[in-house]
């Protein structure tokens, strides 16, 4: 059996999409957080293309961008072409002529802002215009009312014999039923030799490629049509209303999928599942809950829901409680966040991590067993296993000029409104007083504490009170009776000599 043909795309994407109202080209517009001609990339890759062209015109540079990062996958040589002027969809594939010189294979056409447009569709098109030997296929769809679409005109024959656009048919041109979605196959030779044939003898005095079709069949070539399955699959984004009814189309049906894969979603219509989302069997997912970018979810979590994830990773087994924000995070097997945390790029935690309410992690990696449950900022740190960080703690990592590191060993205890003053290192099996500022590294298995000698004012409230409501002095002070006189403070442990203790009174003698 003979190899097969080298197969090629060319993906136009020059369009301004006039009717999105938009200062963006239509082709950066999202469907389910990735713009649509990446949807278009990323239908291509499983045929596993030797050259992809993508036409590029309004917004090249942003476009490019866009389909460069993170990168189409499996597509091994894409190659950006420059559609300098808009002159028509004829013209936008001549102007990929030089990406193909010396390329002997079929070329399947497509248009950028058609999001749904499946690898299996992609698949029949190429087998039928292979099996069928011909020289250019293309697909065909039926509408009893086809507004807007080029008409399919065939001969007595049944044959193709070309396509009219609905701005230059007939009445009785429009009065048919067949219509063009604009989705070939061509041989290579054969399609840049018709596109230099082109005219702009049209209503919009463009170079048409629906054009191409009528150049083949009037010169004998095998024009050959396949039958489209869907007609919302083939179609494209023209408004932000029909933008709208995709992404609600699309993600029905991707929560859908991962339903019959055995995840739970306690609401469908308000979950938002990216397709680059995995979810493991036997998760339950909340109300109102995100996953977008290339989220990994494992099995057995729950999301109790209000959740938005991004580039983020759950082990199994995790539990993220209400309204939890992540973004680029790592969170190990067993693991507790939230409710109310946010987990920013560079958080790595390990199993059975505990993250309460309102705490914050940024460049953060935290060891097995260790928590921080309350209020607490962790960012620029590293924290060994078994910690336990108490409420209103700060890793205070930036001097107004750099971002500075605290490290902190396992087993620690972080007292409450603590401050980490870095760059500083907390040894293993230290102890940290509540309401400490760390500036300097603490040994192992040592207490640091800095702490405010507390002092006291006996009686000071009741005259407070009686000063604010105007009482004569002398009440305030009958107000306030005896107030206590100020106690020397006691030294903190370490920090004073100790008082010679008084000596014990002489033990009576025993009688005798």
């Amino acid at each position: 059996m003979p190899a097969p043909r080298p197969l090629g795309a060319v993906v136009l994407a020059a369009g301004l999409g006039k009717r999105m109202r938009s200062q963006r080209a239509k082709v950066l517009h999202e469907l389910a957080g990735r713009p649509l001609v990446c949807h278009v990339l990323a239908a291509l890759a499983p045929l596993d293309p030797d050259r992809v062209a993508l036409v590029v015109g309004h917004q090249a540079d942003a476009v490019r961008t866009a389909v460069a990062e993170p990168g189409p996958p499996g597509i091994r040589d894409l190659r950006i072409v420059l559609q300098p002027e808009q002159r028509g969809t004829g013209h936008a594939v001549a102007c990929a002529a030089a990406a193909f010189a010396g390329f002997a294979g079929d070329v399947l056409i497509l248009y950028g802002d058609v999001p749904l447009i499946r690898p299996a569709t992609l698949r029949a098109l190429l087998d039928a215009h292979r099996a069928a030997g011909a020289d250019l296929t293309l697909v065909t769809l039926r509408f009893a009312r086809p507004a807007g679409y080029g008409r399919i005109i065939r001969g007595a024959d049944g044959q193709v014999a070309g396509i009219i656009e609905e701005r230059d048919a007939s009445d009785v041109q429009r009065a048919i039923t067949e219509v063009n979605p604009g989705l070939y196959a061509v041989r290579a030779e054969l399609l840049f030799q018709l596109l230099a044939e082109l005219g702009t003898d049209n209503a919009q005095g463009e170079l048409y490629l629906t054009d191409v079709v009528g150049l083949a069949a009037r010169a004998g070539h095998r024009v050959h049509t396949v039958a489209a399955g869907s007609a919302e699959e083939l179609a494209g984004v023209n408004t932000r209303a029909e933008l709208a009814h995709m992404e609600t189309k699309l993600r029905a049906e991707i929560v859908e999928r991962w339903m019959a894969a055995g995840v739970t979603f306690e609401d469908p219509a308000t979950a938002y599942v990216g397709p680059e989302v995995t979810v493991g069997r036997d998760t339950v997912i909340g109300p109102n809950v995100q996953l977008r970018g290339r989220t990994r979810i494992g099995e057995g979590c729950r999301l109790d829901g209000t959740a938005y994830l991004v580039d983020t990773t759950l082990g199994d087994r995790v539990h993220l409680l209400f309204g939890c924000v992540a973004d680029g995070a790592e969170v190990g097997h067993d693991a507790r966040i939230g409710p109310f945390a946010r987990l920013r790029p560079g958080t790595r935690l390990a199993e059975r991590v505990h993250i309460g309410n309102f705490v914050e992690t940024k460049q953060a990696v935290l060891g097995t067993g260790t928590k921080a449950n309350h209020l607490t900022y962790l960012g620029d740190c590293e924290i060994g296993p078994d910690t336990n960080v108490g409420a209103g703690t700060i890793t205070c990592n930036y001097d107004g000029f750099e971002k500075h590191r605290t490290t902190i060993g396992a087993r620690v205890q972080i007292g409450s409104d603590t401050q980490l003053v870095a760059p500083v290192s907390v040894g293993d099996d230290a102890y940290v007083g509540a309401g400490t500022t760390v500036t300097r590294d603490v040994p192992p298995g040592a207490l640091v504490l800095s702490r405010v000698p507390q002092q006291q004012v006996g009686g000071w409230v009741a005259g407070k009170r009686a000063r604010a409501a105007g009482t004569p002095v002398e009440a305030v002070a009958k107000a306030a009776p005896g107030r206590a006189p100020r106690r020397k403070p006691k030294a903190a442990p370490g920090r004073a000599a100790q008082r010679k203790p008084k000596a014990a009174p002489a033990r009576a003698r025993r009688r005798r």
